[in-house]
């Protein structure tokens, strides 16, 4: 599946956030946007997934315009930022509840079997969204939109979570933003930098560097 965004405006009050947006995303690749705090890419996330109202955009999937948003098709998953979890879940009721085999799971996070029926609340932040990266990855999507995947997981499973982005890439389409750049470069095929409001297709990392996003020497 081809996922395309473009002609996004948005607005808060008078002040324009973003204009002159395309990205593209499609099934077997991990397409990553950077951009420095404020410049809009959890809006646009949000945009995309249909869970922010932009003044225009429009989205296409396979070429075809999308008439409705796109969580209503149910053919994507989306990580927000926060906790979306409510506190008094158990985990393994969230496991049935996604449809997501709570064995396959342990098997890649061992030490996380402890939490079985624990409810949710109990776990540090790190260990919440562990779990909330793989409900979303593995929940039955053509599409995964991930908001900030990376940050507060502790480095223990960071490699275990580009891993398993790595695996689901083959069959999705995969989305995602980060400020941890290293860790979303190392599994990224498509990058896009957001800036002024605009995105600018990256096609050689140093230039990361140029647009001054990363300063020079952050790449060596």
């Amino acid at each position: 599946m081809i996922f395309e965004i473009d002609n996004v405006e948005l607005y808060f009050k008078d002040k324009r956030i973003l204009n002159g947006i395309y990205l593209k995303a499609e099934t077997g690749k991990i397409t990553s946007i950077f951009g420095s705090n404020g410049s809009g890419k959890s809006c646009l996330l949000n945009i995309a997934f249909g869970t922010l109202k932009a003044k225009y955009k429009q989205i296409r999937l396979d070429g075809q315009v999308l008439k409705t948003e796109l969580f209503k098709t149910k053919q994507a998953a989306f990580l927000p930022q926060y906790h979306f979890v409510p506190n008094q879940a158990k985990v393994i009721s969230l496991f049935n509840l996604f449809e997501v085999k709570w064995d396959d799971f342990i098997i890649q996070f061992e030490s996380f079997s402890k939490f079985e029926y624990h409810k949710f609340n109990t776990l540090s932040d790190g260990e919440r969204r562990v779990i909330e990266i793989y409900l979303i990855l593995k929940k039955q999507a053509n599409i995964v939109i991930l908001d900030e995947p990376f940050t507060g997981v502790s480095p223990l499973y960071i490699e275990q979570i580009q891993q398993l982005i790595l695996e689901e890439k083959q069959a999705k389409a995969i989305l995602l933003s980060d400020h941890r750049y290293k860790e979303v470069i190392a599994i990224s095929d498509t990058i896009y930098l957001l800036k002024n409001g605009c995105t600018q297709l990256i096609d050689n990392i140093n230039e990361l560097e140029d647009y001054n996003y990363l300063s020079i020497g952050s790449l060596d």
